[in-house]
C-alpha cells in the first residue's frame, strides 16, 4: 500500500514538473507590471479587452448624443452613428485601430453581452405597451395601424423584387426563397418604432391630444403585429421545410396561450400576495420574473424563433395595475440602456461599411427605400386618420410619426444580418433608411403641429373662433364675464413643500363654509315629491379649485411609461393629500399630472389656463430660508431668491398667463399656530394700476373670511410730475455761422413737440392716478357693513413710508403682504416680483408675500 501511495506522489511530481517544463505556465498575474499588453484578445481572459470596448463606445455615444439631443434626437441615433465611425467606415482605416480595439475574435464576446442586453431591452419594450389603450381606441387604432402597415408592406414587397434579384449573389447571405426574402423586407418597412415614438410624443406634450392618443393607440398594434411577422419570418428562415417551419408557428402560439392563461394569473396572484403590485417588485419577485423571461427566451430560441421574441411575450404579460410596470422597469433600466443597448447599436454600426455603396445601382436603391418607408407610412397613416374624421393636418403630423423606424427597425435589421437574410451591403442600405426616417421626424412634427396650431384647432372645436380665428363670442358673453370679479375658479400649481401654505390660502379664499346639514337615515326620510329638491343636497360653493402637478420628464424609460400610466393620478400622494384637503373643506376639486421637461414647466402649466380658463392661477415660491434678508442666509443653505430655473419659470409665468396670476412666497404662513389665535392680517399699499386694482379685489375676497383682516393703505404721490424739457442743443465752434441758422428752427420745432410729449405723458399719468383713486374709493363705499369691520383704509406717501407702515401692519403668524408686481426694480427678485415687494424683503418686512399680476379680463378691469 505505502509503495502504491509513493510512487503515486513519485508520478504527480514529474508530471507536475514536466508541465512547468513544457510552458504551460499559469498567464502572468502582474497584468502590466509584467509587460502584459491590456489591449490583446485573451480568449481565456477577454474581459480586459471588452471593459475597454465597453467604454470607448459608451463615452463616443455620450459625446455624440450631446449635440444632437439639442435638436431633440433620440440617443438611438448617437449609438448608430458611433458605431459607423467606430467601425469599418470610418475608424478602421486607421492602421492597426480596429486590430487593436474591435479585433475579429473579440466580437463574438461582444455580440453575447449585447444580445443578453437586447432580451432585456425587449421586455422592457413590452412592459411599455399597454394594450389597454389599443382596446379604448380600437377603432382609430385599427384602422391606422392597418393601413399604416398595408400600403409599407406592399410598397416593400414591390422594392424587395429588385433588391432580391440584384443583390442576392452577395456575400455572406444563404440562399432563400423570394417569399421569405419579401416577407423579411415588407416587414422591415412596415415596422414602427414604439418606444421612441412615446419619447418624441412626450418630449412635444402631445401624448395628450388626438395626435398622440391616435399614434400610442396606432404604435401598440403595430408593434405587436411587427414582432408577431418578425418571429414568422426568423421561423421560416430557420427551417427549411415548410412542415417544420409549421411546426414552429403552432408551438410558438402555444407557448403564447401558456403563458396566457397558466402562467399569468399564478404570476398576479404571487405579486398580489407578497404585495408586489402596490409597493413595487420584492427581490424574490424580480427573480422570479428575470427567470422567467430567461426561460421564455430560451424556449422561443430552442424552437427556432429568436430569443428577444421570449422576453418580449412575458413583458406582455406583466400586469399593468397601480403602475407596476413602471416599478418594475425603475429596476433594470439603467443597466440596460446604460450600458447593453450602446453596445448592441454601436454593433450595428460596427457591421455597417459605407464604402460598399461604390455605385450609382445601390445608391440608388438607397434612395428608393427610403422613399417607400416614407411614402408608404405617410400616406397610409395620413388616409386613415382622415377617415377617422381629423383635420388634414393632424392627419399628416400621425402620418408623420408613424414613419419612425428607431430602434425596433435596427434590432430587426439585425436580426436579418444574423439570420444571412442580408448581406453587409443591404444591411448598410437600410441603417441610413432607419437613420434618415428617425432623425426627420420630431423636426417635421414639430413644424406641422407646433403649440400655436394646437390652441388654435382646440379653440376652433369648441367653437370659440372660426377657422380664420375670429372671435365667435358674443359681446354680452364677454360683458358678463368682465362684471364677475371675483374668483370662483383657482388654479394650482402643487408642490409638495408648499402644501401647507397652499391649503391655508385656499380655505381662506374659499370665504365662509356654510353651516354643516345632519344627515338623516334614508328609512327615516320624510315621503317627498319626485320632483321636489332634496333639501340635504348641499349648496353650489363658490370656489372651485383645479390643482396642476407636473413632474419631470428624465431620459429614463419610466419616466416616459409614468405619462401613459392611467390610474397615477389617483395613487399620487400629492394629488391625494390635495383631494382630502378639499373634501374636508366642501370644496369641489380636479387634478391633473403632467410629465414634461424640466424647461417646459411654464408652458405646460400656462395651457391649462387655456383650456381650463381659471379667474386666478397660483403658483408658489417655496423658500428653504427666511426670506427677509438674503444676507443672512448661512451659506451652507440656498438663497431663497436666488437666480435659478425656477425664478426663471415664476418670471414666464407672469409675463405670459393669459389670467391674472399670484405668486405666494411662504414665510410662515403655514406654520402651526395656537388654537385661541386662528387670525390672519393682510396688508396692502394700493399704488394704482391693473395690477393693483386686481389685487385690491383680491384682498376684498380674502377678507370675507371672518379669521381675516385687512389694511389696505392708498400711496399718496405728494410731489406733482415735473415736465423736463430737453436741454438745448450746443452747437459748438461755428454754431453761429450763416450756415447752421436754418438748421437750428427745425430744432427748436422738435424740442417744442418733446416737450408737448412730456406734457401729454404727465396729464396721461395724472388721469390715470384720479381714475385709481375713484376705483379705491367706489369699492370703499360700496363695502358691506360686516366686511368693513374687517377692512381698514389709510392713506400714506410714497418711498420708504411704505414700508415702515408694513412693519408696524404685519409681523404675526400668518400675516401676508399683498402687492401688485407693477414695474420691474433691482435684483433677481425685483427683476422677477416687481419693484415693491423688493422693497418689502430688503426693507425687512416679516409675513408672507403674494404678488399679483393682471391678466385677461383683469387688464379690462
Amino acid at each position: 500500500m505505502s509503495n502504491t501511495i509513493a510512487s503515486a506522489v513519485s508520478s504527480t511530481a514529474a508530471a507536475a514538473a514536466a508541465a512547468t517544463s513544457g510552458g504551460n505556465r499559469a498567464p502572468p498575474q502582474g497584468g502590466i507590471l509584467e509587460g502584459a499588453n491590456p489591449a490583446t484578445y485573451d480568449p481565456k481572459n477577454p474581459i480586459i479587452l471588452f471593459i475597454i470596448q465597453a467604454i470607448i463606445i459608451i463615452v463616443f455615444c455620450r459625446l455624440l448624443h450631446y449635440p444632437l439631443s439639442l435638436i431633440r434626437q433620440p440617443r438611438v441615433i448617437a449609438e448608430v452613428i458611433g458605431g459607423i465611425i467606430l467601425g469599418p467606415s470610418v475608424m478602421a482605416h486607421i492602421p492597426g485601430f480596429q486590430e487593436a480595439i474591435f479585433p475579429t475574435a473579440s466580437i463574438p464576446i461582444l455580440n453575447l453581452v449585447a444580445n443578453f442586453g437586447l432580451i432585456l431591452f425587449l421586455f422592457l419594450v413590452a412592459l411599455e405597451t399597454d394594450l389597454h389603450m389599443f382596446m379604448q381606441n380600437w377603432r382609430v387604432a385599427l384602422s391606422v395601424g392597418l393601413a399604416g402597415m398595408i400600403l409599407p408592406f406592399g410598397l416593400g414587397c414591390a422594392i424587395s423584387y429588385g433588391l432580391y434579384h440584384e443583390f442576392r449573389t452577395d456575400e455572406g447571405i444563404v440562399p432563400i426563397s423570394f417569399g421569405v426574402y419579401m416577407l423579411f423586407i415588407g416587414t422591415a418597412l412596415s415596422i414602427t418604432a414604439f418606444p421612441v415614438l412615446c419619447r418624441i410624443l412626450t418630449e412635444l406634450n402631445l401624448l395628450g391630444t388626438p395626435v398622440g392618443v391616435t399614434v400610442l393607440a396606432a404604435g401598440v398594434g403595430n408593434d405587436v403585429v411587427g414582432w408577431v411577422l418578425l418571429a414568422l419570418c426568423v421561423a421560416l428562415v430557420n427551417n427549411g421545410s415548410g412542415i417544420t417551419a409549421l411546426y414552429v408557428v403552432l408551438c410558438t402560439v402555444a407557448w403564447i396561450l401558456f403563458l396566457c392563461y397558466a402562467v399569468r394569473p399564478c404570476l398576479i396572484w404571487l405579486l398580489r400576495r407578497t404585495g408586489s403590485i402596490k409597493n413595487g417588485p420584492t427581490q424574490g419577485m424580480m427573480t422570479l420574473i428575470l427567470l422567467l423571461t430567461l426561460f421564455s427566451s430560451w424556449f422561443t430560441g430552442v424552437i427556432g424563433v429568436h430569443p428577444i421574441f421570449g422576453g418580449f411575450l412575458v413583458g406582455l404579460i406583466c400586469p399593468h395595475d397601480q403602475g407596476f410596470t413602471v416599478k418594475l422597469t425603475e429596476k433594470i433600466e439603467d443597466l440596460v440602456t446604460v450600458l447593453f443597448l450602446p453596445l448592441y447599436f454601436a454593433l450595428s454600426g460596427l457591421n455597417t461599411n459605407l464604402g460598399l455603396l461604390n455605385d450609382g445601382t445601390a445608391w440608388a436603391y438607397v434612395i428608393g427605400i427610403i422613399a417607400v418607408a416614407l411614402v408608404g407610412k405617410i400616406v397610409g397613416g395620413t388616409l386613415a386618420a382622415r377617415s377617422c374624421k381629423l383635420v388634414w393636418r393632424e392627419s399628416l403630423t400621425i402620418g408623420v410619426l408613424m414613419s419612425c423606424k428607431g430602434l425596433v427597425e435596427l434590432i430587426v435589421l439585425n436580426i436579418g444580418l444574423q439570420a444571412k437574410i442580408l448581406s453587409t451591403k443591404t444591411f448598410t442600405m437600410f441603417v441610413i433608411m432607419a437613420l434618415v426616417t428617425t432623425v426627420i421626424t420630431s423636426p417635421a412634427t414639430s413644424a406641422l403641429y407646433p403649440p400655436w396650431y394646437q390652441k388654435k384647432l382646440e379653440a376652433w372645436k369648441r367653437g370659440d373662433i372660426d377657422w380664420e380665428g375670429n372671435e365667435l363670442r358674443s359681446s354680452a358673453t364677454s360683458l358678463e364675464k368682465l362684471e364677475s370679479t371675483q374668483i370662483h375658479k383657482l388654479l394650482v400649481y402643487l408642490r409638495l413643500e408648499s402644501l401647507p401654505a397652499l391649503f391655508t390660502f385656499i380655505d381662506l379664499l374659499g370665504g365662509e363654509k356654510p353651516a354643516p346639514i345632519s344627515r338623516v337615515h334614508k328609512s327615516r326620510l320624510p315621503s317627498v315629491p319626485e320632483d321636489a329638491s332634496d333639501p340635504s343636497t348641499p349648496p353650489q360653493h363658490a370656489l372651485e379649485v383645479h390643482g396642476a402637478r407636473l413632474l419631470p420628464l428624465t431620459e429614463r424609460t419610466s419616466s416616459v411609461m409614468k405619462v401613459s400610466v392611467a390610474d397615477d393620478s389617483s395613487s399620487d400622494p400629492i394629488l391625494n393629500t390635495f383631494r382630502t384637503f378639499a373634501r374636508l373643506n366642501a370644496l369641489p376639486v380636479s387634478g391633473t399630472i403632467s410629465t414634461v421637461p424640466t424647461i417646459s414647466f411654464a408652458s405646460e402649466l400656462l395651457s391649462k389656463t387655456f383650456s381650463l380658463s381659471p379667474d386666478l392661477l397660483l403658483v408658489p415660491w417655496p423658500s428653504s430660508v427666511p426670506a427677509d434678508s438674503e444676507a443672512d442666509a448661512p451659506p451652507s443653505r440656498p438663497a431663497p431668491f436666488a437666480p435659478g430655473a425656477h425664478s426663471a419659470f415664476i418670471s414666464e409665468i407672469l409675463s405670459e398667463a393669459p389670467c391674472n396670476a399670484a405668486i405666494l412666497v411662504d414665510r410662515g404662513f403655514s406654520a402651526p399656530v395656537p388654537s385661541a389665535d386662528r387670525g390672519h392680517h393682510i396688508f396692502f399699499p394700493f399704488v394704482g394700476g391693473a395690477d393693483d386694482r386686481v389685487a385690491l379685489r383680491f384682498v376684498l375676497q380674502l377678507a370675507k373670511n371672518r379669521h381675516v383682516t385687512a389694511t389696505v393703505l392708498q400711496v399718496i404721490h405728494t410731489a406733482a410730475p415735473e415736465v423736463r424739457p430737453p436741454p438745448p442743443a450746443t452747437t459748438g465752434i461755428g454754431a453761429e455761422s450763416s450756415s447752421l441758422r436754418p438748421k437750428m428752427g427745425s430744432r427748436r420745432g422738435s424740442r417744442s413737440s418733446a416737450v408737448a410729449a412730456a406734457e401729454d405723458a404727465v396729464r396721461g399719468l395724472a388721469e390715470r392716478r384720479e381714475a385709481d383713486a375713484a376705483f379705491l374709493c367706489a369699492l370703499r363705499d360700496s363695502l358691506p357693513a360686516g366686511l368693513g369691520e374687517r377692512v381698514v383704509f389709510l392713506e400714506g406717501e410714497a418711498g420708504q413710508a411704505v414700508v415702515d407702515v408694513a412693519k408696524g401692519e404685519v409681523g404675526g403668524v400668518g400675516d401676508v403682504v399683498v402687492v401688485g408686481r407693477g414695474i420691474g426694480g433691482e435684483g433677481e427678485v425685483g427683476r422677477v416680483l416687481g419693484g415693491l415687494a423688493r422693497d418689502m424683503i430688503d426693507g425687512g418686512v416679516e409675513g408672507s408675500l403674494v404678488v399679483v399680476k393682471a391678466g385677461g379680463r383683469g387688464l379690462e378691469m
